[in-house]
């Protein structure tokens, strides 16, 4: 039986909106703040993540913040010629400032403001507690990625700037703020259907691992904003959250799947970095979507 459009409206819809911004609004001023030991480096904050896209649903609403260095950053050159890498070597100068210095600033700046035992650093994020007023928040600290496409003395800025951090695992090279453009376009060109059909995808996502239909972790909320990122704009009903669905999932299941794109348009979706999507777990979440549709009851 097919799940009623009246159930797919409601997991249309956004989780919290503004106790998020609020949020968001709260850590952005701590960070921003003049007496901050990083106030004099040159650095952006800004969001990434479902809030920022507006795909956050209930059960999904955390605030990811981003504090981005970028007074020194880590570069590409391997689309360049060899006289352009010369070029930019003689161009570039050693960087005097490292970005665990800036982490250690940060992390300082945030206990200060919202005490220490509200702040975890965990492996890839520090962690705020939420509290009565706000939401718990994730801050990113990373420094800027330039993925250079060409350079010369004249013409420095031919790049495509992204963010850098380190794990234990090794480097994440992500582009949030491209993602988040990306993904607006094509809501737009979908009569604003993309957005409200992630959030219905994400809804179904936390209710098959709560029936034991597919594993936690499986189908992280990045991935899943990608996948349906690929379905062509023909595929999409404006009237029918239901036709647009099984339109969406009947072309994902046929399509060349080695063909999808991350929404950023820097990766593919699917392979075995750490910023992909394995092909083993979106066949697992594309198997589970199909089954309960079919037997939604």
């Amino acid at each position: 039986m097919a799940i009623p459009e009246s159930q797919l409206d409601t997991w249309s819809h956004r989780g919290s909106v503004t106790q998020s911004s609020d949020t968001y609004q709260t850590i952005r001023r701590a960070l921003l703040a003049e007496d901050s030991g990083y106030a004099d480096r040159t650095f952006e904050v800004f969001l990434q993540g479902s809030y920022g896209n507006e795909t956050n649903i209930y059960s999904e609403s955390d605030v990811d913040v981003v504090i981005r260095l970028d007074s020194t950053f880590h570069y590409n050159l391997d689309r360049l010629s060899e006289p352009e890498k010369q070029a930019y070597r003689s161009y570039v100068s050693p960087a005097t400032y490292s970005c665990e210095q800036f982490k250690a600033a940060v992390i300082a700046q945030l206990q200060r403001r919202f005490g220490a035992s509200s702040v975890s650093v965990g492996s890839k994020a520090i962690t705020i507690k939420g509290d009565q007023s706000r939401r718990e928040a994730d801050v990113v600290v990373c420094q800027e990625y330039r993925n250079f496409k060409s350079f010369n003395s004249v013409r420095t800025t031919d790049y495509v700037s992204g963010i850098i951090f380190i794990t234990p695992s090794g480097a994440i090279i992500n582009y949030p703020r491209q993602h988040a453009a990306n993904l607006t376009t094509q809501h737009q060109a979908t009569a604003n259907m993309l957005k409200p059909m992630v959030r219905i995808l994400k809804n179904m996502r936390s209710r098959m691992v709560e029936d034991g239909l597919l594993g936690d972790g499986i189908a992280p909320s990045y991935y899943i904003e990608g996948l349906f990122y690929n379905v062509p704009v023909s595929e999409y009903v404006s009237t029918s959250y239901g036709e647009t669905f099984c339109n969406g999932l009947n072309w994902l299941r046929k399509a060349d799947k080695t063909k999808f794109a991350c929404a950023n348009l820097q990766y593919w979706l699917l392979g075995n970095s750490n910023v992909q999507w394995t092909t083993e777990k979106c066949d697992a979440y594309l198997k589970a979507l199909v089954s309960f549709w079919n037997n939604w009851q």
